[in-house]
């Protein structure tokens, strides 16, 4: 059988990995700083407004569930994926705002790709409803703000490793 296969070391005697040290963690001042505070406060009204029209949007597709013209296979789908992404976003927000700079990281990517994925439901013809482009649209807009607000230079050298 297998019998020139050599066995797996065990855990104790593979190599110890140095670790890496631990960025300096971003101060409770700097936190607190009244421009950090207002891009922090726009980022997650801009975020939590997503979330908002994503939710809403899902209880438009219940209520138009029965008119196949307008709500296919296809919106749902979108639609849960755009609520549980704008979900994930809002939460990301949160933790940046608290100082997490995996969070901030996670947002930063988070919102360029959806707004390069709106983007495509946007120009995209067929598939979607133009209620349905209209309202990604929206959200598209208000995920362009954040990621201007986040990818800003104060916000980049608040969360940039030291």
């Amino acid at each position: 059988m297998n019998a020139a296969r050599s066995p797996r070391p065990a855990p104790s005697a593979r190599p110890a990995r140095s670790p890496r040290p631990a960025p300096a963690a971003i101060s409770a001042e700097q936190l607190n700083d009244p421009r950090s505070l207002a891009f922090f406060r726009g980022a997650k009204a801009l975020v939590g407004a997503y979330f908002g029209i994503s939710v809403l949007t899902l209880a438009v597709i219940v209520l138009l569930r029965d008119d196949s013209a307008e709500v296919n296979s296809a919106v749902w789908v979108r639609a849960t994926i755009v609520a549980v992404s704008a979900l994930v976003t809002l939460l990301c927000a949160v933790r940046a705002a608290r100082g997490s700079r995996a969070a901030y990281r996670r947002l930063r990517i988070i919102s360029a790709v959806t707004v390069v994925a709106i983007a495509a439901v946007v120009a995209l013809p067929g598939t979607f409803p133009a209620w349905l482009k209209a309202e990604q649209a929206v959200c598209g807009v208000f995920l362009l703000a954040v990621v201007a607000l986040i990818n800003g230079k104060h916000m980049r050298a608040l969360f940039a490793a030291r």
